[in-house]
Protein backbone atom coordinates (compact mmCIF):
# COMPACT_ATOMS: atom_id res chain seq x y z
CA UNK A 1 0.00 0.00 0.00
CA UNK A 2 1.08 3.56 -0.67
CA UNK A 3 2.59 5.75 2.50
CA UNK A 4 -0.22 8.28 2.41
CA UNK A 5 2.95 10.51 4.00
CA UNK A 6 4.76 10.09 0.75
CA UNK A 7 1.81 11.64 -1.55
CA UNK A 8 1.21 15.12 -1.96
CA UNK A 9 -1.56 17.15 -0.29
CA UNK A 10 -3.68 19.63 -1.85
CA UNK A 11 -4.06 23.15 -0.31
CA UNK A 12 -7.29 21.47 0.52
CA UNK A 13 -6.03 18.74 2.31
CA UNK A 14 -6.75 19.43 5.56
CA UNK A 15 -10.90 20.88 4.97
CA UNK A 16 -11.13 16.81 3.72
CA UNK A 17 -9.86 16.04 6.65
CA UNK A 18 -12.24 18.19 8.91
CA UNK A 19 -14.81 17.12 6.82
CA UNK A 20 -14.42 13.54 7.72
CA UNK A 21 -13.62 12.46 3.65
CA UNK A 22 -12.15 8.86 3.21
CA UNK A 23 -8.54 9.74 1.69
CA UNK A 24 -7.03 7.78 -1.19
CA UNK A 25 -3.57 7.87 -3.11
CA UNK A 26 -3.92 8.96 -6.57
CA UNK A 27 -1.87 9.85 -9.12
CA UNK A 28 0.69 10.42 -6.71
CA UNK A 29 -1.87 12.46 -4.43
CA UNK A 30 -3.61 12.09 -1.55
CA UNK A 31 -7.37 12.79 -2.61
CA UNK A 32 -11.06 12.25 -0.99
CA UNK A 33 -12.59 9.48 -2.31
CA UNK A 34 -15.71 10.01 -0.66
CA UNK A 35 -17.53 12.29 2.35
CA UNK A 36 -20.28 9.70 2.93
CA UNK A 37 -22.27 8.06 -0.05
CA UNK A 38 -20.86 8.69 -3.29
CA UNK A 39 -24.32 8.06 -4.81
CA UNK A 40 -25.80 10.54 -3.07
CA UNK A 41 -22.93 13.13 -3.91
CA UNK A 42 -23.77 12.09 -7.31
CA UNK A 43 -27.21 12.94 -6.97
CA UNK A 44 -26.17 16.05 -5.73
CA UNK A 45 -24.52 17.15 -9.04
CA UNK A 46 -27.04 15.97 -10.96
CA UNK A 47 -29.91 17.64 -8.97
CA UNK A 48 -28.22 20.63 -7.10
CA UNK A 49 -24.37 21.06 -6.85
CA UNK A 50 -21.22 19.57 -5.98
CA UNK A 51 -17.70 21.05 -4.95
CA UNK A 52 -14.48 19.44 -5.84
CA UNK A 53 -10.89 19.73 -5.36
CA UNK A 54 -9.12 19.45 -8.31
CA UNK A 55 -5.80 20.77 -6.99
CA UNK A 56 -4.01 17.32 -8.41
CA UNK A 57 -4.29 18.07 -11.94
CA UNK A 58 -1.66 19.52 -13.46
CA UNK A 59 -1.11 23.30 -14.92
CA UNK A 60 1.34 24.33 -17.30
CA UNK A 61 2.18 27.54 -19.05
CA UNK A 62 3.54 28.36 -22.26
CA UNK A 63 4.09 31.89 -23.05
CA UNK A 64 6.03 34.22 -25.54
CA UNK A 65 6.04 35.61 -28.62
CA UNK A 66 5.70 32.25 -30.59
CA UNK A 67 3.50 30.34 -28.09
CA UNK A 68 0.59 29.55 -29.92
CA UNK A 69 2.89 28.43 -32.70
CA UNK A 70 5.02 26.01 -30.66
CA UNK A 71 1.38 24.81 -29.03
CA UNK A 72 0.16 24.17 -33.08
CA UNK A 73 3.58 22.09 -33.14
CA UNK A 74 2.77 20.21 -30.46
CA UNK A 75 -0.77 19.21 -30.35
CA UNK A 76 -3.38 17.79 -32.89
CA UNK A 77 -5.49 20.79 -32.64
CA UNK A 78 -4.97 24.46 -33.59
CA UNK A 79 -4.48 26.62 -30.20
CA UNK A 80 -3.82 29.98 -32.57
CA UNK A 81 -7.09 29.84 -33.59
CA UNK A 82 -8.17 30.29 -29.78
CA UNK A 83 -9.59 34.07 -29.16
CA UNK A 84 -7.88 35.32 -25.87
CA UNK A 85 -10.69 34.09 -23.20
CA UNK A 86 -11.57 30.75 -24.40
CA UNK A 87 -10.69 27.10 -24.39
CA UNK A 88 -10.73 23.86 -26.05
CA UNK A 89 -10.37 20.51 -25.54
CA UNK A 90 -7.54 18.82 -27.68
CA UNK A 91 -4.72 15.68 -27.31
CA UNK A 92 -1.16 15.63 -26.96
CA UNK A 93 0.16 12.59 -29.26
CA UNK A 94 3.21 10.19 -29.63
CA UNK A 95 4.66 10.51 -33.32
CA UNK A 96 3.36 6.64 -33.90
CA UNK A 97 -0.23 8.66 -33.22
CA UNK A 98 -0.56 7.44 -29.30
CA UNK A 99 -2.29 9.37 -27.38
CA UNK A 100 -0.06 11.26 -24.41
CA UNK A 101 -2.86 12.67 -22.40
CA UNK A 102 -5.96 14.71 -23.32
CA UNK A 103 -6.05 18.29 -22.21
CA UNK A 104 -7.69 21.65 -22.00
CA UNK A 105 -5.97 24.29 -23.11
CA UNK A 106 -7.02 27.71 -21.90
CA UNK A 107 -5.76 31.07 -24.20
CA UNK A 108 -5.29 33.84 -20.84
CA UNK A 109 -3.83 36.65 -24.00
CA UNK A 110 -2.37 36.64 -27.32
CA UNK A 111 1.00 35.16 -25.79
CA UNK A 112 -0.14 33.61 -22.89
CA UNK A 113 -1.84 29.73 -22.84
CA UNK A 114 -2.38 27.60 -19.66
CA UNK A 115 -2.74 23.74 -20.49
CA UNK A 116 -4.25 21.63 -18.14
CA UNK A 117 -3.09 17.52 -17.74
CA UNK A 118 -4.08 14.36 -16.07
CA UNK A 119 -1.96 14.44 -12.49
CA UNK A 120 -0.22 11.31 -13.55
CA UNK A 121 0.56 12.70 -16.81
CA UNK A 122 2.01 16.05 -16.02
CA UNK A 123 5.58 15.50 -16.57
CA UNK A 124 5.19 13.53 -19.68
CA UNK A 125 3.05 16.61 -20.89
CA UNK A 126 5.69 19.15 -19.78
CA UNK A 127 8.73 17.43 -20.74
CA UNK A 128 7.23 16.77 -24.29
CA UNK A 129 6.15 20.22 -24.73
CA UNK A 130 9.53 21.65 -23.38
CA UNK A 131 11.11 19.82 -26.24
CA UNK A 132 8.32 20.60 -29.02
CA UNK A 133 8.63 24.26 -28.35
CA UNK A 134 12.39 23.46 -29.42
CA UNK A 135 14.19 26.63 -30.54
CA UNK A 136 10.66 28.74 -30.96
CA UNK A 137 10.69 31.80 -28.62
CA UNK A 138 8.03 30.32 -26.54
CA UNK A 139 8.53 29.16 -22.71
CA UNK A 140 7.07 26.55 -21.08
CA UNK A 141 7.06 26.09 -16.87
CA UNK A 142 5.10 23.99 -14.43
CA UNK A 143 2.75 26.19 -12.73
CA UNK A 144 1.25 23.01 -10.83
CA UNK A 145 2.52 24.19 -7.32
CA UNK A 146 0.68 27.87 -8.24
CA UNK A 147 -2.73 26.87 -8.38
CA UNK A 148 -5.61 25.20 -6.28
CA UNK A 149 -8.23 24.44 -8.66
CA UNK A 150 -12.27 24.23 -7.47
CA UNK A 151 -14.88 22.74 -9.22
CA UNK A 152 -18.35 23.70 -8.34
CA UNK A 153 -20.69 21.38 -10.78
CA UNK A 154 -24.38 21.32 -11.00
CA UNK A 155 -27.88 22.79 -12.28
CA UNK A 156 -27.81 25.21 -9.11
CA UNK A 157 -24.07 26.09 -9.50
CA UNK A 158 -24.88 29.85 -10.95
CA UNK A 159 -26.73 30.92 -8.66
CA UNK A 160 -24.77 29.32 -6.00
CA UNK A 161 -21.69 31.83 -7.56
CA UNK A 162 -23.61 34.39 -8.34
CA UNK A 163 -23.32 36.33 -5.24
CA UNK A 164 -19.69 35.76 -4.73
CA UNK A 165 -18.40 36.78 -7.76
CA UNK A 166 -18.03 40.12 -9.99
CA UNK A 167 -18.38 38.06 -13.22
CA UNK A 168 -21.57 38.17 -15.29
CA UNK A 169 -21.47 34.50 -15.10
CA UNK A 170 -24.99 34.91 -17.67
CA UNK A 171 -22.01 36.21 -20.25
CA UNK A 172 -19.33 33.78 -19.59
CA UNK A 173 -19.93 30.88 -22.00
CA UNK A 174 -18.75 27.42 -22.27
CA UNK A 175 -15.45 26.87 -22.47
CA UNK A 176 -14.72 30.34 -21.56
CA UNK A 177 -12.31 31.42 -18.86
CA UNK A 178 -12.00 35.26 -17.39
CA UNK A 179 -9.67 37.09 -14.42
CA UNK A 180 -12.72 37.15 -11.75
CA UNK A 181 -12.53 37.83 -8.15
CA UNK A 182 -14.69 35.48 -5.87
CA UNK A 183 -14.80 35.67 -2.04
CA UNK A 184 -12.47 38.35 -2.62
CA UNK A 185 -9.84 36.22 -4.24
CA UNK A 186 -8.93 37.31 -7.84
CA UNK A 187 -9.35 34.01 -9.39
CA UNK A 188 -8.59 32.64 -13.30
CA UNK A 189 -12.75 31.36 -13.49
CA UNK A 190 -13.71 29.14 -16.06
CA UNK A 191 -16.95 27.61 -17.49
CA UNK A 192 -15.63 23.87 -17.61
CA UNK A 193 -16.09 20.79 -15.91
CA UNK A 194 -15.79 16.95 -16.22
CA UNK A 195 -19.43 16.12 -15.42
CA UNK A 196 -22.03 16.53 -17.83
CA UNK A 197 -23.65 19.30 -16.13
CA UNK A 198 -23.08 23.09 -16.07
CA UNK A 199 -20.45 24.44 -13.66
CA UNK A 200 -17.39 26.26 -13.19
CA UNK A 201 -14.11 25.81 -12.02
CA UNK A 202 -12.04 28.13 -10.54
CA UNK A 203 -7.71 28.50 -10.60
CA UNK A 204 -7.21 30.15 -7.34
CA UNK A 205 -4.32 30.90 -5.06
CA UNK A 206 -3.05 27.81 -2.97
CA UNK A 207 -3.32 29.97 -0.07
CA UNK A 208 -6.72 31.19 -0.37
CA UNK A 209 -8.23 27.90 -1.57
CA UNK A 210 -9.35 27.54 1.79
CA UNK A 211 -11.50 30.85 1.53
CA UNK A 212 -13.14 30.35 -1.49
CA UNK A 213 -14.08 26.73 -0.72
CA UNK A 214 -15.40 27.71 3.13
CA UNK A 215 -17.30 30.56 0.95
CA UNK A 216 -19.05 28.56 -1.90
CA UNK A 217 -19.99 25.89 0.87
CA UNK A 218 -21.44 28.56 2.97
CA UNK A 219 -23.61 30.00 0.03
CA UNK A 220 -24.57 26.45 -0.66
CA UNK A 221 -25.74 25.69 1.80
CA UNK A 222 -29.29 26.21 1.48
CA UNK A 223 -29.19 25.11 -2.39
CA UNK A 224 -28.23 21.26 -2.08
CA UNK A 225 -24.02 22.04 -2.48
CA UNK A 226 -22.32 19.34 -0.72
CA UNK A 227 -18.64 18.28 -1.19
CA UNK A 228 -17.78 15.45 -3.64
CA UNK A 229 -15.18 12.87 -3.96
CA UNK A 230 -13.32 10.99 -6.70
CA UNK A 231 -16.27 8.15 -7.06
CA UNK A 232 -18.71 10.71 -7.92
CA UNK A 233 -16.38 12.45 -10.20
CA UNK A 234 -16.17 8.80 -12.08
CA UNK A 235 -19.58 7.85 -11.96
CA UNK A 236 -20.31 10.63 -13.89
CA UNK A 237 -18.18 11.22 -16.45
CA UNK A 238 -18.88 7.66 -17.12
CA UNK A 239 -22.63 8.93 -17.75
CA UNK A 240 -21.70 11.82 -19.73
CA UNK A 241 -19.79 9.41 -22.02
CA UNK A 242 -16.22 11.20 -20.75
CA UNK A 243 -13.08 9.32 -21.35
CA UNK A 244 -10.69 8.54 -18.73
CA UNK A 245 -6.86 8.19 -19.88
CA UNK A 246 -5.85 5.01 -19.04
CA UNK A 247 -8.98 3.98 -19.25
CA UNK A 248 -10.87 5.10 -22.44
CA UNK A 249 -7.58 6.68 -23.38
CA UNK A 250 -4.00 5.46 -23.98
CA UNK A 251 -0.31 5.57 -25.34
CA UNK A 252 -1.67 2.76 -27.45
CA UNK A 253 -4.74 4.22 -29.00
CA UNK A 254 -5.14 7.33 -31.37
CA UNK A 255 -8.03 10.55 -31.00
CA UNK A 256 -9.56 8.33 -33.91
CA UNK A 257 -9.72 4.91 -31.98
CA UNK A 258 -12.05 6.80 -29.14
CA UNK A 259 -14.59 8.32 -31.63
CA UNK A 260 -12.54 11.67 -31.09
CA UNK A 261 -10.94 12.06 -34.34
CA UNK A 262 -12.80 15.73 -34.67
CA UNK A 263 -10.21 17.07 -32.14
CA UNK A 264 -7.32 16.16 -35.09
CA UNK A 265 -6.59 19.42 -37.29
CA UNK A 266 -5.15 17.92 -40.03
CA UNK A 267 -5.85 21.03 -42.26
CA UNK A 268 -4.11 23.15 -39.81
CA UNK A 269 -1.31 24.73 -41.31
CA UNK A 270 2.27 23.84 -40.96
CA UNK A 271 3.38 19.97 -39.51
CA UNK A 272 2.75 18.79 -35.59
CA UNK A 273 3.66 15.54 -33.78
CA UNK A 274 1.77 12.72 -35.04
CA UNK A 275 0.58 14.18 -37.95
CA UNK A 276 1.52 11.25 -40.86
CA UNK A 277 0.43 8.90 -38.30
CA UNK A 278 -2.81 10.15 -37.56
CA UNK A 279 -3.17 10.74 -41.40
CA UNK A 280 -2.91 7.23 -42.07
CA UNK A 281 -5.30 6.32 -39.40
CA UNK A 282 -7.98 8.66 -40.28
CA UNK A 283 -8.29 6.81 -43.89
CA UNK A 284 -7.75 3.97 -42.71
CA UNK A 285 -10.93 1.22 -41.98
CA UNK A 286 -11.07 1.36 -37.81
CA UNK A 287 -10.11 -1.86 -35.76
CA UNK A 288 -12.39 -1.08 -32.85
CA UNK A 289 -15.13 0.83 -31.81
CA UNK A 290 -15.97 2.69 -28.46
CA UNK A 291 -19.50 1.67 -27.13
CA UNK A 292 -21.77 2.22 -24.69
CA UNK A 293 -23.35 -0.81 -22.38
CA UNK A 294 -26.09 -0.76 -20.37
CA UNK A 295 -26.44 -4.10 -18.29
CA UNK A 296 -30.05 -6.40 -18.50
CA UNK A 297 -28.71 -7.41 -15.27
CA UNK A 298 -27.58 -6.48 -11.37
CA UNK A 299 -24.23 -7.07 -12.14
CA UNK A 300 -21.64 -4.37 -12.52
CA UNK A 301 -19.20 -4.78 -15.68
CA UNK A 302 -15.72 -3.84 -14.65
CA UNK A 303 -12.95 -2.35 -16.38
CA UNK A 304 -11.10 -5.14 -18.20
CA UNK A 305 -14.17 -7.67 -18.26
CA UNK A 306 -14.33 -9.12 -21.90
CA UNK A 307 -17.65 -8.18 -24.22
CA UNK A 308 -19.26 -11.20 -25.33
CA UNK A 309 -20.81 -11.71 -28.79
CA UNK A 310 -22.73 -15.08 -29.63
CA UNK A 311 -20.76 -16.39 -26.32
CA UNK A 312 -16.72 -15.25 -28.16
CA UNK A 313 -15.04 -12.38 -27.21
CA UNK A 314 -15.37 -9.29 -29.69
CA UNK A 315 -13.80 -6.80 -26.97
CA UNK A 316 -13.13 -4.93 -23.42
CA UNK A 317 -14.74 -3.11 -21.12
CA UNK A 318 -12.78 0.19 -19.95
CA UNK A 319 -14.94 1.91 -17.41
CA UNK A 320 -17.91 0.33 -15.67
CA UNK A 321 -20.28 1.29 -13.05
CA UNK A 322 -23.83 1.49 -11.21
CA UNK A 323 -25.30 4.40 -12.71
CA UNK A 324 -27.48 6.12 -10.05
CA UNK A 325 -29.28 8.30 -12.56
CA UNK A 326 -30.43 5.66 -15.16
CA UNK A 327 -30.51 2.81 -11.85
CA UNK A 328 -28.81 0.15 -14.03
CA UNK A 329 -25.15 -0.82 -14.07
CA UNK A 330 -23.36 1.31 -17.57
CA UNK A 331 -20.35 0.35 -19.38
CA UNK A 332 -18.15 1.37 -22.09
CA UNK A 333 -15.82 -0.46 -24.43
CA UNK A 334 -14.22 -1.00 -27.43
CA UNK A 335 -15.52 -3.44 -29.49
CA UNK A 336 -14.70 -4.99 -32.74
CA UNK A 337 -16.52 -3.15 -35.49
CA UNK A 338 -18.39 -5.70 -37.17
CA UNK A 339 -19.43 -6.94 -33.45
CA UNK A 340 -21.01 -2.92 -32.83
CA UNK A 341 -22.61 -3.30 -36.50
CA UNK A 342 -24.01 -6.44 -35.35
CA UNK A 343 -25.55 -5.45 -32.29
CA UNK A 344 -27.28 -2.43 -33.21
CA UNK A 345 -28.93 -4.54 -35.84
CA UNK A 346 -30.17 -7.22 -33.00
CA UNK A 347 -31.28 -4.14 -30.97
CA UNK A 348 -33.48 -3.44 -34.33
CA UNK A 349 -34.56 -6.78 -34.56
CA UNK A 350 -35.98 -7.20 -31.00
CA UNK A 351 -33.23 -9.35 -30.34
CA UNK A 352 -31.41 -9.11 -26.55
CA UNK A 353 -29.79 -12.26 -26.25
CA UNK A 354 -26.75 -12.18 -28.27
CA UNK A 355 -24.25 -9.39 -26.51
CA UNK A 356 -23.29 -9.77 -23.41
CA UNK A 357 -20.08 -8.90 -20.51
CA UNK A 358 -18.41 -11.86 -19.13
CA UNK A 359 -18.86 -10.86 -15.53
CA UNK A 360 -16.36 -13.22 -13.44
CA UNK A 361 -17.68 -16.53 -15.39
CA UNK A 362 -20.83 -15.66 -16.03
CA UNK A 363 -22.22 -13.69 -19.69
CA UNK A 364 -24.23 -10.69 -18.37
CA UNK A 365 -26.57 -9.55 -21.08
CA UNK A 366 -26.29 -6.45 -22.02
CA UNK A 367 -27.61 -3.77 -24.02
CA UNK A 368 -25.15 -1.78 -27.15
CA UNK A 369 -26.52 2.23 -26.47
CA UNK A 370 -25.27 5.23 -28.10
CA UNK A 371 -23.03 7.39 -26.12
CA UNK A 372 -23.64 9.22 -23.67
CA UNK A 373 -25.48 7.61 -21.57
CA UNK A 374 -26.54 10.80 -20.00
CA UNK A 375 -27.34 14.88 -21.39
CA UNK A 376 -28.05 17.42 -18.83
CA UNK A 377 -31.96 19.06 -19.73
CA UNK A 378 -31.77 21.69 -22.36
Amino acid sequence: MTDPHALRRTPLTSVHERLGAMLTGFAGWLMPLRYGSETAEHNAVRTAAGLFDLSHMGEITVTGPQAAAALDYALVGQPSALAPGRARYTMICAPDGGIIDDLIVYRLSEDEFLVVANAANTPAVFQALADRAGEKDARVADRTADYALIALQGPHAERILAPLTDADLAGVKYYASYPATVAGTSVLLARTGYTGEDGFELFTPPEQAERVWDALSAAGAADGLVPAGLAARDTLRLEAGMPLYGHELGPDLTPFDAGLGRVVKLDKPGDFVGRAALAERAGAAPQRELVGLVGRSRRVPRHGYEVLWDEAACGKVTSGAPSPTLGKPIAMAYVTPGAALQARQSERDGEHDRLAVDVRGSAEPADLVPLPFYRRPA
